[in-house]
């Protein structure tokens, strides 16, 4: 029972510009060119793009976060433009927790479908979305690339919600 207690309570909720900052450092933490706060909070201002935090709860009442998912919706498609977790918090289904709500957003929202692109070498990011019903639609040959060689390639990834 004491351990139920002290288990930290998970929320995802919309992200918010004073997130920005928090964002930037977890975006940071897993990709090669991280976003800056300024590029994640003119995301969030568009008008088309809706992001969504999952944040831990301590027992003290922090709620800090600890991924998060960018989504632009245009007519009836919707795009993953990044999901991101902190790399101290992988492996503990946050990344799976953040894509159901954000799925179930996008039903609710009556979104038809939803794209994504992910390195075909990121095999947990792969497993995951495939296990979510992704289906892959295309691919871009030299789509990661760091400038020094050949890139990895992206597959595109579909989802349909209804």
């Amino acid at each position: 029972m004491m351990d139920m207690l002290l288990r930290p309570r998970i929320i995802i909720d919309q992200a918010e510009p004073a997130d920005a900052e928090l964002l930037a450092e977890i975006h940071a933490g897993g990709f090669r060119r991280g976003w800056s706060a300024d590029e994640i909070e003119g995301l969030l201002a568009d008008a088309t793009v809706s992001g969504r935090v999952l944040r831990r709860e301590t027992i003290f009442g922090a709620r800090r976060p600890q991924g998060f998912i960018l989504i632009r919706t245009v007519a009836d498609q919707a795009e993953v433009l990044t999901i991101a977790v902190a790399p101290a918090s992988r492996g503990r289904g946050y990344g799976r927790q953040i894509m159901e709500d954000a799925l179930r957003c996008l039903y609710r929202d009556l979104v038809p479908e939803i794209f994504l692109e992910v390195d075909e070498g990121n095999a947990a990011a792969v497993t995951l979305y495939r296990s979510l019903g992704f289906v892959e639609v295309g691919r871009r040959k030299g789509y990661y690339s760091d400038g020094k060689g050949p890139g990895g390639t992206a597959l595109v990834l579909r989802l349909q919600l209804r």
